[in-house]
């Protein structure tokens, strides 16, 4: 019993080294004697006197195996370190196998060889790691628990507990992630914006990156200083459009000295940031709230009682405001307001509030309505005795009579700048001969989504119009709607070729932005005659011809042409435009087959390589 109990001793752990010096037939004590061999050595060298020398032979004779003579002691010295060399070696090159290829570098000195040697020592004596079911403190927050399998290691070779090699591992792979994203992706956006017109060639500018880094970092912001009007607003847009305009940095868009609040999404804001607005600028002049959803009749109260000198008012989608309060915004800051624009409005705003408007506010120069749906024909009727009215814009989903847009524009149309009817489906040719007759000023003119007033009224509009030419026109959706009969009768229904030639007559030198989409009977020769390359329309920048299914290649190529100053032309929907070369100043949008994008950071062609280039492939 007690042989056997001999001969299986229990043995405790043993490390890597000991393993491998065993294995190598190395010992304790051979390492222990030639340590004393060497150290003997030295001391005789050093002391140089003829005792020493004559004592160092007898000790190291002394020192070594019974029965050995000096070469073979010295032949199993060096077959001893030729071992611990090659060791060493395979230690490295296994480290260099895990770590991957290593670019080419430079001839190491030798302090880099003995940093190597130094950390092949250090992994050679390293800590185990301690086997599952032990008990072990977290490297971060030190905190002792049980190891298991999947416990992690620290940044300094330790373990960490489970919560927080649970935050290791996400902030792993989120640097994992970042680091994998696709460059392209950036790059497409880039282009994608450059040819919305949103972002611009070239390096950004100061103003811009610090707002974006503002935008980027908003929750750390704690004030934004005493910066100007205009940027603060485009802070406000950038905010917006990231959904981050919330109770916590609405405090940054408020000073006592401001005049202007422009909120674009408020749609996070509740009662008392409302308040909180209006006291903090009480001397409020212009008041822009989009997505006001939250906006009640103690807000309009409050406001009433801050804002004295409000004189603009743009409120988009303040759908809990009842018809009373808007009775009373009207009678107490009627004589003051300027300008009205209200969107989206379904619950509230009929047509007697608007005929109260007119009686309260005299001094209005530009109206929009757009979306509010319990307007009709009396509030179109009513908005004709606003004396001083320049701009109107009006989208109304009830039916109003050309009788009633007819007396709307003899009324006012002397004086106004702008006219905007958009939607109104039902107004046939008399509405453009009033606007023909009475309008002598519009600089600008949309007049969209019709689908009764004929190519001969739209002739006639701008056939010896005495209204001096305009810059803006937006006639996109005048055409017939008759799925059985897709070439429209036989006379035409909204701008078809007479019309878009008249137009072009008329408004041409001066016309900066045209919106002809979806007005497909425009004929292809019609295109050629206006865009022909030889006359030239100088202010001309922004076009959409998108659905103007007659359009190609050779009309594209005129249009570069004929208009040196164009910035973007849209052309969705036109399937015979093909190998288009586009300018590096003109951003075609529409148009998958366009051989160059745009302004490729920098790289680009002018316009008359560019119509060369498409003449010789057939253009």
């Amino acid at each position: 019993m007690s042989g056997r109990r001999g001969g299986n001793r229990i043995r405790g752990p043993q490390s890597a080294l000991t393993d491998f010096l065993a294995a190598n037939n190395i010992s304790a004590a051979q390492i222990r004697d030639d340590y004393e061999r060497r150290r003997t050595q030295a001391e005789a060298q050093a002391t140089g006197g003829a005792e020493s020398s004559t004592q160092a032979p007898g000790a190291s004779a002394a020192e070594s195996p019974v029965g050995e003579t000096e070469e073979q002691t010295e032949a199993r010295t060096n077959k001893r370190k030729r071992r611990e060399k090659d060791a060493i070696d395979k230690i490295k090159n296994d480290k260099a196998s895990k770590k991957g290829p290593k670019k080419k570098q430079k001839k190491k000195h030798d302090s880099d060889d003995s940093d190597d040697e130094y950390d092949v020592a250090q992994d050679m004596y390293r800590k185990a790691r301690p086997a599952p079911g032990q008990f072990e403190y977290c490297e971060v927050c030190s905190k002792r628990f049980t190891v298991t399998p999947y416990s992690k290691e620290g940044p300094d070779g330790g373990l960490l507990c489970t919560p927080c090699g649970k935050e290791l591992a996400k902030d792993m792979k989120q640097e994992k992630k970042a680091a994998m994203k696709p460059a392209g992706r950036k790059r497409r956006k880039l282009e994608s914006d450059r040819l919305d017109g949103i972002a611009a060639g070239g390096a950004k500018s100061l103003m811009q990156l610090c707002i974006e880094k503002i935008a980027a970092h908003h929750d750390d912001v704690e004030e934004l200083g005493d910066i100007p009007p205009t940027v603060l607003e485009r802070l406000s847009e950038i905010f917006s459009k990231k959904r981050v305009m919330k109770p916590r940095t609405l405090r940054l868009f408020l000073r006592g000295d401001l005049e202007d609040v422009v909120v674009h999404d408020a749609a996070y804001l509740e009662e008392e940031d409302y308040h909180q607005m209006f006291a903090v600028v009480p001397k409020m002049k212009r008041l822009v709230l989009g997505n006001a959803c939250q906006m009640k009749d103690e807000v309009i109260d409050y406001m009433l009682e801050r804002c004295k000198d409000l004189k603009h008012v743009h409120l988009y989608a303040a759908n809990l405001v009842n018809d009373k309060m808007w009775l009373r915004l009207f009678r107490e800051r009627g004589p003051k307001l300027e300008i009205i624009k209200l969107k989206w409005l379904d619950a509230s705003f009929e047509d007697a509030v608007v005929q109260e408007m007119v009686q309260s506010c005299p001094n209005l120069d530009r109206v929009k309505f757009k979306l509010c749906r319990k307007l009709g024909e009396d509030a179109v009727a009513a908005l004709g005795d606003l004396p001083k009215l320049q701009h109107l814009s009006l989208q109304i989903g009830r039916e109003v009579p050309s009788t009633t847009l007819c007396e709307l524009v003899s009324k006012r149309g002397s004086q106004l700048r702008t006219l905007s009817l958009e939607k109104f489906v039902d107004a046939d040719d008399t509405v453009l001969q009033a606007i023909h007759d009475n309008c002598g000023y519009l600089n600008k003119l949309r007049f969209s989504e019709n689908d009764t007033a004929t190519d001969a009224g739209y002739t006639s509009l701008f056939t010896e119009w005495q209204n001096p030419p305009i810059t803006f026109v937006d006639v996109n959706s005048t055409r017939d709607i008759d799925n059985n009969n897709p070439e429209g009768p036989e006379e035409a229904i909204g701008v078809a070729s007479s019309g878009f030639r008249a137009m072009m007559a008329h408004s041409g030198p001066a016309l900066k932005h045209l919106d002809i989409s979806s007005c497909r009977h425009i004929e292809l020769g019609a295109f050629m005659d206006v865009f022909n390359g030889g006359q030239s329309y100088p202010a001309l920048e922004h076009i959409n011809i998108s659905f103007c299914n007659r359009v190609d290649t050779s009309v594209i190529a005129g249009i570069f042409k004929s208009c040196p100053a164009l910035k973007k032309l849209v052309a969705f929907g036109c399937f015979d435009v093909q190998d288009v070369v586009v300018p590096r100043s003109i951003a075609l949008i529409g148009v998958p087959r366009a051989q160059d994008a745009i302004e490729q950071f920098g790289v680009g062609i002018d316009v008359d390589e560019a119509i060369g280039r498409m003449v010789e492939v057939g253009a």
